[in-house]
């Protein structure tokens, strides 16, 4: 069983950056590989970033390829999503995602998500 639980959402103008975190409970944290996905109101939840259980591969949705980075510290139970540029089409809540496999874009392939964070950018 995993918890996640994200935080680092908020209000930024267009250009700007943020840094979401997506904390994990329990000691098997490293063994799983974890994905961000998005959902915008009155959209379907989309693939944002990917990262393997090592933290040795990721794979980015090609909106957001060159301008977010999906990283993590498994001695913190942490995986963080940087996204800078930030456009207001990034809109939406951020969750975090954990599945005990190789890594997917698939949101039917994760089996712990986290509540969310709202991602709000003015333009």
């Amino acid at each position: 069983q995993v918890q996640l639980v994200e935080s680092g959402g908020g209000l930024v103008q267009a250009g700007g950056s943020l840094r979401l975190s997506c904390a994990a409970s329990g000691r098997t944290f490293s063994s799983y590989a974890m994905g961000w996905f998005r959902q915008a109101p009155g959209k379907e939840r989309e693939f944002v970033a990917r990262i393997s259980s090592s933290g040795g591969s990721t794979n980015y949705a090609d909106s957001v390829k060159g301008r977010f980075t999906i990283t993590r510290d498994n001695a913190k139970n942490t995986v963080y999503l940087q996204m800078n540029s930030l456009k207001s089409e990034d809109t939406g809540v951020y969750y975090c995602a954990a599945r005990s496999g190789a890594y997917s874009t698939r949101a039917s392939d994760y089996n712990y998500w986290g509540q969310g964070t709202q991602v709000t950018v003015s333009s």
